[in-house]
């Protein structure tokens, strides 16, 4: 029982041995190159539903509010002092008078309540 205990130990060391050795004498592999550009999908669903979601997100694609509840600001991109909350289609943000980032925002949009702004699909700044 001891003579094969002592056989499969240097079995094990001669074959940890040569496997290190082959490896450190083989000349070393290229990285294989890189897949770019990403290889087109073979169905092309999910290309258009990101085409759809694109087109839904932007700013173009928001609906019109009802007429009255919202005006352009002036020219200097503040608003009117009826309509004080400013709105910013990129973002889809909308800021009210006192928060973080209502002094440095030019608005797109300029609404007289934050209702109205929200049932335009914008969505209130964080504080």
């Amino acid at each position: 029982m001891r003579r094969s205990l002592w056989l499969v130990l240097i079995g094990a060391v001669g074959g940890v041995t040569w496997s290190w050795w082959r490896d450190r004498t083989a000349p070393p592999t290229p990285p294989s190159p890189p897949e770019w550009p990403p290889l087109e999908p073979s169905n092309s669903a999910p290309v258009m539903a990101s085409v759809v979601n694109g087109l839904a997100d932007s700013p173009d694609a928001r609906p019109d509010a009802a007429p009255g509840s919202w005006l352009p600001p002036t020219a200097d991109g503040s608003c009117p002092d009826s309509h004080l909350i400013k709105a910013n289609n990129n973002s889809g943000i909308f800021h009210v008078p006192g928060g973080r980032f209502y002094d440095r925002t030019k608005s797109e949009r300029c609404y007289a309540t934050a209702a109205d702004a929200v049932a335009d699909g914008y969505r209130p700044a964080k504080a």
